[in-house]
Parts: C-alpha cells; sequence; structure tokens
C-alpha cells in the first residue's frame, strides 16, 4: 500500500488549499450573514454559494468526487486528501465544488445504473449544478436502521409506477431548486426481504408529493443547503421508465450508493478535527487562566497530543479504505468501509467535544464554528447507517471467520 500524493492529487491539494484560503474562509461570516438576513427566502442556497461555485470551476475544482467519465477521473485514494480539505468548512466548500451531499450520492447512483434518458435528463443538470436532488430512505414510522422495514409502497399500475408513503430527514428537498426525488420503497412485500425494495425517480413537482415541513438538526435548519424535509407521496404517479435498475434491486442499489458517500463523509470528517485542533491550539496559547497559558495545563496538552494520534490514526485507516475500493472495490472493502464509518465520526466527536472544552462558552456560541461542526459530525453517526449496525455487521463477518 502507497498512500503518497501522486502529481495531480498534489496539484489540485495545492490548488483546493489556495482556493480555501483566499475564497472560502472569507466566506464562512459572509454566509452567517445572508443566512441571518430576514429578507432572503429561507430555502434558497445563498449567494455566496453561487459566486464560491463561478469562482471553483474557473479553477478546475469541480465533480471532483465522481471517477469516470462525468466527473474529474479521481479515484478515491486522490480525492481523499481534497475532500479532507473540504471538510474544513462542510457548510461551504463542498456545495462550492459540487461535491456536496445528497446530489454526490444520487450522481454515482444515475452514473452506475441509469438509462441513458434518465442520465440525459438527471444527471446532466446535477453535474452541472442547475438543479439539486433528494435521496428519499428514511422513514419517521418504522425502524430505518433496517431497510428491510421500508414502508412506502410502489406498485405497477400498467405502464406506471404509484408511489404513497411518508418520508422524513430528505436531505435538500427545502431548496426550490430541488427538482428530482429518488425514492426507495417496496415493489413486492411477500418477496426474501433483501429483494423486496425498488427505487424511482419522482419528480419533486408530481402530483401527490407534498413537502410538509422542514426538520431540524440540533437546533440547526441546515437552510445553507436546503435543508432536511418531511416529505408525503399520495398516489403519486410516474412512468414505468422511471425505475433505477430492476424490480426488487433497490436494497442492493443503496448499498452501492450509500459506500461512497459514507467513505466522503469520513474524508470531509478528518477535516473538522484539522480545524478543530488547529483552533483549539490557538486559542489556548491565546487565552491566560490561573496566572500561565491554558496551553501550559497538563490537560490541555494531554488533549491535544490525544487529538493528533487519534486523527493519523483516522486518516491511514481512510486512505487503506480508499485505497481497497480502488484495488478490489467497494465490495472487498466492506470491513473497512464499516470500520471507519465506525470510528472517524466517534473521534472526530471526542477531539471537537475537547475543542468547546477549551473555549469555554465560545466554544458552544455562534462566534466560532466549533457547535456547528459538532452538530453536523454528529449526525455521522446516524446517517448511512447508525453506528450500532455497523458494528453488529461487522462482529458477525469477523465471527464467520472463526467458525
Amino acid at each position: 500500500m502507497d498512500f503518497s500524493y501522486d502529481r495531480r492529487t498534489l496539484e489540485l491539494r495545492e490548488r483546493l488549499e489556495e482556493f480555501m484560503d483566499r475564497h472560502v474562509y472569507p466566506a464562512e461570516p459572509v454566509l452567517a450573514a445572508q443566512l441571518a438576513d430576514p429578507a432572503r427566502p429561507r430555502w434558497e442556497i445563498p449567494p455566496v454559494v453561487a459566486d464560491l461555485r463561478v469562482e471553483a470551476r474557473k479553477q478546475g475544482l469541480w465533480n471532483l468526487f465522481l471517477p469516470g467519465e462525468h466527473g474529474a477521473g479521481l479515484t478515491n485514494l486522490q480525492y481523499a486528501p481534497l475532500a479532507e480539505i473540504t471538510g474544513r468548512s462542510p457548510h461551504l466548500a463542498p456545495p462550492a465544488l459540487n461535491c456536496a451531499a445528497p446530489d454526490t450520492g444520487n450522481m454515482e447512483l444515475l452514473a452506475e445504473f441509469g438509462t441513458a434518458e434518465q442520465r440525459e435528463r438527471w444527471l446532466e443538470p446535477l453535474l452541472d449544478a442547475r438543479i439539486r436532488s433528494a435521496f428519499a430512505m428514511t422513514e419517521p414510522e418504522v425502524a430505518s436502521s433496517d431497510a428491510a422495514n421500508i414502508a412506502t409502497r410502489i406498485v405497477r399500475d400498467g405502464d406506471e409506477y404509484v408511489v404513497d408513503g411518508r418520508k422524513w430527514y430528505i436531505s435538500g428537498a427545502m431548496n426550490p431548486d430541488c427538482r428530482l426525488l429518488i425514492v426507495m420503497g417496496k415493489t413486492d412485500p411477500a418477496a426474501e426481504p433483501h429483494r423486496q425494495q425498488s427505487m424511482v425517480l419522482v419528480p419533486r413537482e408530481a402530483p401527490g408529493v407534498t413537502v410538509r415541513r422542514g426538520m431540524t438538526v440540533f437546533g440547526y435548519d441546515d437552510a445553507d443547503h436546503g435543508g432536511h424535509a418531511e416529505v408525503t407521496f399520495e398516489d403519486v404517479r410516474v412512468p414505468a421508465g422511471n425505475l433505477i435498475g430492476e424490480e426488487g434491486a433497490g436494497f442492493a442499489i443503496a448499498q452501492a450508493r450509500l459506500g461512497p458517500g459514507r467513505i466522503h463523509h469520513c474524508m470531509r470528517a478528518i477535516g473538522i478535527a484539522e480545524r478543530a485542533l488547529e483552533l483549539t491550539c490557538r486559542r489556548v496559547l491565546d487565552r491566560t487562566a490561573f496566572g500561565g497559558p491554558l496551553a501550559d495545563q497538563g490537560v490541555i496538552q494531554d488533549w491535544i497530543a490525544e487529538s493528533r494520534v487519534r486523527i493519523e490514526q483516522l486518516r491511514l485507516l481512510v486512505l487503506k479504505t480508499a485505497w481497497l475500493m480502488d484495488t478490489v472495490g467497494n465490495r472487498g472493502a466492506h470491513t473497512e468501509i464499516q470500520a471507519i464509518k465506525i470510528a472517524t465520526p466517534r473521534t472526530v466527536e471526542w477531539i471537537l467535544d475537547k475543542a468547546v472544552q477549551a473555549h469555554g462558552a465560545a466554544g458552544v456560541s455562534q462566534d466560532t464554528p466549533l457547535a456547528a461542526l459538532w452538530a453536523f459530525n454528529r449526525t455521522i453517526r446516524i446517517a448511512d447507517g447508525p453506528d450500532e449496525v455497523h458494528k453488529r455487521s461487522l462482529a458477525r463477518r469477523e465471527l464467520r471467520r472463526h467458525r
């Protein structure tokens, strides 16, 4: 395993770091001001994001996440250090580069499983950031950690599918630019559990689709990237050609979509940890308590040392996972994908907690990015499968080796 950066990665990394320093970090207070402006339509993407997108495209920092002909053609190993950099400002940098969930996962899904017609209608405008999309899987009335529980029905009726159900925490769906909902539901409840589900493409404006409300995350509405919606589907009819793949393939397609999504979350989370540690070091060197800098306190030094060790451990595991995905495929890297999904958000949460503690009252305020970063990172322990589900699966795989 060789994790050294090749020439292209080094060039993109240098370009991206300059973009962050010159454009993204200075835009963070602008974003806060625009979000606080009562005259701004609440769910529209703030103008500063559009400005950043123009600059990112000029610099060739666009669709870096997507391998193959549709994206920048980077491997997972090449993309990992770039995603980490964007994680230092997760509310601005990923959307500026058109590398933000849920659009990333939806573009990957359409690129891999979509028909030529589906790619032309939906993938091309997504790649160009002319529209947004959402992935409608999670439901409020069932334990969605077990995807076999999905209750939404997708029923074939002649040349159409009819969708009925209720979804929530559908990221991006509050955004008026959201034009597409990729909906997972049951087409055959009598089939074996992992062959009951299918996916269909549902235009957001289709009759019967109702966006009920925006959901908050620890009090944040995440309006900067389209919020999270509760959506109902009542007798929603779409052409049979809107089916993705084949009937009964929904669960497998969901797993294929979530694998890259999980490692992207972890890549960005390492950037969150690096920024938290940087802020901690600056804070404790600047503040005096009990006759000296906070940095002289043994407990503070322990936090800093532990943070650095944990970041390096996480980065190596994420790079190994990226390397395996490139060399043996997502299925061959399943154990490592689950391992990083368990370890990374939990460890970054610990680092953020120490950063908040070192900042005192400022750490929980709006005057530093720490509170928002903590809320953003904490959700990753639930999104794309909670810790407990990944541990259960990982333990079972480990036990099989010894039976």
